[in-house]
Parts: structure tokens; sequence; C-alpha cells
């Protein structure tokens, strides 16, 4: 009893002595959890929020929100007005029937005034009938010619005889513009005009042997054989000229009559 006493003395008084050994196995650091990436909405979010980067203490712009380029863009060049070439066969039958009608012309060279102004094979009328004069002479195209001279023969001149028969055959059929370079309605802007192309002519009055002269106006309310005479030639324009304009279609026609041969799809004519 007394020996197991004395044992255990001994081993209290060995391991008091006895010390922590100097060096030992460090703890280990406690491992780090990965961090989720965030949602794509909430990082967008900041994006957009992020201050923008600077560049000498000034603020850039984003390509989102960079002003749109004032630079102009290249403009298409203008087409070429050309002078459209005339069918010689076309062009001979033409001349064939203005001589077998009775007109008397010229031939001209070919007009090339530029801007699409010109003609191809033109021609300068003289009378549109035996006896019935064009003043001043008309530079046209044959086409043109020969619908002016039968109008005159198969609508101006029955009409005349019947109204206007006290007044003697008529003489002159006074054009105001034949050929000439220049936009519809001498505008500063817009299409080019019929009488640039040999296509029209304007006809201003009327003189008979008696020398009266019947003027193109308004004559809408005109109830007199004048006024008929008027409306009579001008309604039959259209059966001769793709293109009729009285002084009822606007203010630049109200002292003529304009007639051109333009063609139109599907043979429409345009008559006012």
């Amino acid at each position: 009893m007394h020996l197991r006493i004395i044992a255990s003395l001994l081993s209290i008084i060995l391991l008091s002595s006895a010390g922590l050994p100097e060096k030992g196995p460090l703890p280990q650091k406690k491992p780090t959890i990965p961090q989720t990436a965030e949602p794509a909405e909430k990082m967008e979010k900041k994006v957009k929020e992020a201050p923008l980067p600077l560049k000498d203490d000034k603020q850039v712009e984003t390509p989102s929100d960079a002003k749109p380029s004032t630079e102009k863009p290249e403009t298409e060049p203008e087409p070429v007005l050309t002078i459209a070439p005339e069918d010689g066969k076309e062009y001979a039958a033409c001349i064939v029937a203005l001589k077998e009608i009775g007109a008397t012309f010229k031939e001209e060279k070919r007009i090339d005034d530029g801007k699409g102004c010109g003609i191809d094979k033109p021609l300068t009328l003289q009378t549109v009938l035996p006896g019935i004069a064009v003043k001043p002479e008309g530079t046209m195209r044959c086409e043109t010619a020969l619908e002016l001279a039968r109008w005159t023969k198969e609508a101006v001149l029955p009409a005349a005889k019947v109204a206007l028969e006290n007044e003697g055959p008529l003489t002159t059929i006074n054009q105001a513009s034949s050929y000439i370079c220049r936009l519809r309605n001498n505008a500063k802007t817009g299409k080019i005009s019929e009488h640039a192309r040999g296509n029209a002519i304007d006809i201003a009055s009327f003189t008979f042997k008696s020398g009266k002269s019947i003027e193109i106006q308004p004559r809408d309310e005109d109830s007199t054989l004048t006024g008929a005479f008027q409306r009579a030639v001008t309604a039959t324009g259209c059966l001769y000229f793709e293109t009729v304009l009285d002084p009822g279609s606007d203010e630049a026609h109200e002292n003529h009559l304009h007639f051109d041969v333009i063609e139109r799809k599907g043979g429409y004519r345009y008559c006012r």
C-alpha cells in the first residue's frame, strides 16, 4: 500500500517537471469558402451605375451615349438626262405624211442644249396647212408638227366654219412657245418641260382673213360662238395630243392652250 502511494507521488513529480516541446505542428488555416458569382442582372446593373472613365479630367462617352455623327452621307449623283434617239423609219414616214397634208417646214440639225434639252431630229414648221401660217415659225419634232396639222385640218377648220364663218378662212395659228430649254411652267425646280424635248407647242390665238383674232382666255362661261369655238378646239385637241391644258387647268395656262405628245403607259391622256 505504501509502495503504491510512493509510486504515484513520483509519477506526479516527473510529469510536472516535464515541459511542452519547443516546436510542434502549427494549426491549419481555416479553409476559405468560395463565393458564388453574382447574378447577371445584378452585375449588369453595377456596370451601368459605374462611373464613366475619365480622360484628361473629362468624362469619356461610351458608345451607347455617343452623339450621332453630323457628317452628311454622300449623295448619289443626279441621273444624266439625255436626248432620246428617234427611229429613222418612223421619222421618214412622219416627214412623208407631213408633206402630204400640205405643211411646209425645214429639217434642222440635231439640237443638244445639255441637261436633257434637245431634239434628235428637229424641224422648223412654217405653215401647218396650205395658206395657214405658224407665227412665229416653231421648232419641234415631226410628230408634234404632224398632230398639229391633223388637228387644224380635222377639228379647227370645221369648228371655225360653223362658229366664225363671217370672219373668212383661218390664216394664222399664233404660237406662244415651241422648243425651249426649260422646266415645266418655267419653274426653278422640278421636271423638265416637254417643250425642252420638242414634244410640245402652245397656241396663243387664231387669226382669220378678216383680221379678227380669237385669243385663248378663260371662256367656260362664255355663251357666244367665240366661246363655243374655243371650247370645241380644246376638247378635240385630246383626240390628237396626249396632253391638253387650257385656261381652266391652272394659272400658268390662262392665256394659251398647251399641247404635247408625251407617251404615257397604257395610252393614258391628260386633258383639262
